[in-house]
């Protein structure tokens, strides 16, 4: 169904920048992503994380230590890079131009919430 597709793309399509901006809060585990991402019913599964990660470290966005667990094996902790926190500022200026953008254009619409749900 069309739908399905827009709105997975547009989940797709944020997901890079949401990640990014909770990593720039602090070094971060992959859990604690998936649970913010989680709350704000973005709803990512490990099989979608781990390799976003991945692929960011490898371009130089991410880095990340080791840290030793109490309840377990090491846990590795992501932090922003130079490069990450260059680029997420670039991506924090795309995300206001695109939000005016949005609202500009749908500013003419009443849209309530309530009788609309968004549904996760």
């Amino acid at each position: 169904m069309i739908i399905d597709n827009t709105q997975t793309q547009m989940r797709k399509g944020i997901l890079e920048y949401c990640i990014l901006s909770i990593i720039s809060r602090g070094e971060t585990y992959a859990s604690d992503i998936i649970e913010e991402l989680r709350v704000a019913k973005l709803l990512v599964v490990e099989g979608t994380l781990y390799p976003l990660l991945t692929r960011l470290k490898n371009n130089g966005l991410l880095n990340y230590n080791w840290q030793e667990s109490t309840s377990g094996p090491p846990r590795k902790y992501y932090q922003l890079s130079d490069a990450g926190k260059e680029i997420l500022h670039q991506l924090d200026q795309t995300w206001f131009d695109l939000a005016y953008a949005v609202q500009t254009s749908i500013k003419d619409r009443v849209i309530n919430i309530n009788t609309n749900p968004i549904k996760p």
